[in-house]
């Protein structure tokens, strides 16, 4: 029945196309992959969701392919397809020719090309020459198509004329831009709607909304619950490159819902890399942020990328220099934003930095009643490659330009106006844990909406965190995840009130394939009697405990170091590979807002610059960082006293 299907609606095709109908075989072919996208659209609505969540699932939500602009203009040549297919598991070839895989399959991924130019440098260059009848679009077309250096030079002209408002005719044409638009976006949701397989991976439909003025980078990745029955009913929202105001995103985010009845959130990035811009205690007009305002943040962005290649945003040494593990990742991006525009330490570190935003949510909260940064964290590449992998030893680099190679580590990386940061300074990492009660559209969305996610610098550690009141050391000992979850809150939650002080059940195993652990940290930040911001760093748990002690400034000795720098290669005969407590906070004031996050940091191991030394005979710079303690964020726990 099916080879005699097959060979009827092929002859329908043939019939049709011969009689000149509209409605011939690629008609046919979108209209049955909507049926199969409603059908499965009212099968993820009516999932449900709720209770506690026992998968772990890792994935990247933030990776770009050929049909970003600047993606393809570096000159990545992997779509979509190839992007899904590596996530999977697969083995792809890279644009430098390499063969990729992934040690271990993704559960799932959301493309994150940027709305602005959406595949337009890569439509040009597919189109046949002889078709492009615009003289600019010609040379662009025939320039790119002489190899890397042709694109790079096409796309530092396309990014110049946009900035003048110089754009060629034919590239300004709303009609046609929308029309080009429709077709990259309708054609990719029914990419992701086939390698989507619920319970197996889960393929997401997303962009990135690319705001950047002054080159400071107020960049989200906007991520739908829905598939292509929905989101074909929209365009990705592009905010130009101005002074837009976010609200016009999160405009666009509510008419989307109202539109469609679907679910959408957006995920801050780089707020490292905002000059002060991201995390401000001010509303957009400048004045004290209002309640309404805060609100809307609040629900429009549950979750912020805190970790990814372009460097880490937990904290900084300036802000927090009481944290010896402060500072992971900030070498070379402290210094300026995307276009290397300057710092300033005490306006801008504040405003960047992922601890002080929670810490500035409570001040805001304690005087509108509203914290607009309540959010939860996760990591995830920004790879400009296809290629979504966060490992070290299997780092692909930002974009095409910077594979594997002698000399990407030694490499000045133009990103901007200037050139400022060398190749070392880009991170290998990170991934997004979510913790789900199925791996499906539904069920990851919705743990990131109640924040009950984490973020990794890579390595793929399990890490649970509760918090609650009547917690006790025998909770190892049975089913202490259910008790979790009965008697207290996951991470993302909120601690109501209690007796006596809160306890907080912690427990993280290393990652199977992966480095042993150091210690597991808690963080907590709180706002004070008098309105001024504070934190600690407790170490709570940490391994070879027979040997380590703390001093008498309240540090714990280092756990070591088995780093051999020659081999790039390290040894688990320090650390261990599971740590677990149940920690009272023994200063908690019941009178105070509080939060409180999990930091979990391994023992030292290679950066993916060491791979390169003994793999190409890669020279180093002096300053190059070779080792790291790579490191897991969970999302924190809030404690609201009670009303008066």
């Amino acid at each position: 029945m099916a080879k005699l299907r097959n060979i009827i609606l092929g002859t329908v095709a043939v019939v049709a196309v011969g009689a000149g109908l509209t409605y011939g075989w690629q008609q046919y072919r979108e209209k049955s992959i909507m049926d199969d996208a409603r059908s499965a659209q009212a099968a993820s609505d009516s999932e449900v969701t709720s209770g506690p969540a026992d998968k772990l699932l890792w994935g990247d939500t933030h990776l770009h392919t050929a049909n970003s602009i600047d993606a393809f203009g570096f000159g990545v040549k992997l779509g979509p397809e190839d992007a899904l297919r590596f996530a999977r598991g697969e083995e792809v070839t890279s644009t430098g020719g390499l063969k990729a895989k992934l040690e271990r399959p993704l559960d799932f991924l959301v493309i994150a090309d940027h709305s602005g130019g959406l595949g337009a440098t890569k439509a040009l260059y597919d189109a046949p020459g002889f078709l492009v009848r615009d003289p600019t679009l010609k040379r662009w077309h025939d320039e790119m198509h002489k190899g890397p250096e042709g694109m790079q030079r096409v796309t530092a002209e396309l990014i110049d004329r946009v900035g003048r408002n110089a754009l060629p005719a034919a590239l300004t044409d709303p009609v046609k831009q929308k029309k080009t638009s429709t077709s990259i976006w309708t054609g990719h949701s029914s990419l992701v709607e086939r390698y989507n397989e619920p319970g197996k991976f889960t393929a997401f439909m997303g962009f990135e909304y690319t705001l950047m003025p002054g080159g400071n980078n107020l960049h989200r990745v906007v991520m739908f619950r829905d598939g292509k029955s929905r989101t074909d009913k929209v365009l990705p929202y592009d905010p130009g490159q101005g002074d837009t105001p976010v609200s016009q995103l999160w405009d666009y985010m509510d008419n989307y819902e109202k539109v469609t009845g679907g679910k959408v959130l957006a995920i801050p990035h780089n707020s490292n890399l905002s000059n002060g811009l991201m995390f401000e205690l001010v509303g957009p007009d400048g004045g004290p942020m209002t309640a309404a305002y805060a609100r809307r943040r609040a629900a429009r962005e549950p979750v912020t990328e805190i970790t990814q290649i372009k460097g880490d945003s937990e904290s900084h040494p300036f802000l927090s220099p009481n944290d010896e593990f402060a500072g992971f990742g900030t070498a070379g991006w402290d210094t300026g934003n995307l276009t290397m525009q300057i710092k300033k330490k005490n306006q801008d570190y504040a405003g960047e930095y992922i601890r002080e935003a929670l810490k500035r949510g409570l001040a805001i909260e304690a005087r509108t009643g509203v914290n607009p940064y309540k959010f939860g964290v996760i990591g995830s590449t920004d790879s400009h490659t296809g290629l979504a992998t966060a490992d070290e030893n299997n780092f692909f680099g930002k974009h095409a330009g910077v594979e594997p190679s002698a000399k990407r580590a030694s490499q000045a990386q133009n990103l901007g106006t200037r050139e400022g940061r060398i190749g070392w300074h880009y991170l290998a990492g990170g991934y997004a844990a979510v913790w789900a009660t199925a791996n499906t559209r539904a069920a990851i969305f919705d743990a990131m909406t109640r924040r009950e996610v984490y973020a990794t610098t890579g390595p793929r550690i399990k890490l649970r965190f509760f918090g609650g009141w009547d917690f006790t050391e025998n909770e190892f000992t049975r089913d202490w995840v259910k008790a979790g979850y009965a008697r207290g809150v996951p991470m993302g939650a909120d601690l109501k009130p209690g007796r006596g002080a809160p306890k907080f059940m912690i427990s993280a195993l290393k990652d199977p394939m992966g480095a042993n652990l150091d210690r597991v940290q808690v963080v907590k930040g709180w706002v004070n009697a008098s309105g001024a911001l504070q934190e600690k760093v407790f170490d709570v748990v940490w391994s070879d405990a027979d040997k380590r002690t703390k001093g008498a400034n309240g540090k714990l000795t280092p756990v070591g170091d088995t780093v051999n720098i020659a081999k790039a290669s390290y040894t688990n005969s320090i650390g261990d590979p599971e740590l677990r407590t149940i920690w009272t906070d023994p200063e908690f004031n019941p009178s105070i807002r509080a939060f409180y996050y999990v930091r979990v940091i391994e023992i030292p191991t290679p950066r993916w610059v060491l791979f390169d030394a003994l793999r190409y005979g890669a020279k180093l710079l002096p300053g190059t960082e070779l080792k790291a303690q790579e490191r897991a964020y969970s999302s924190p726990i809030w404690f609201n006293p009670k009303k008066s």
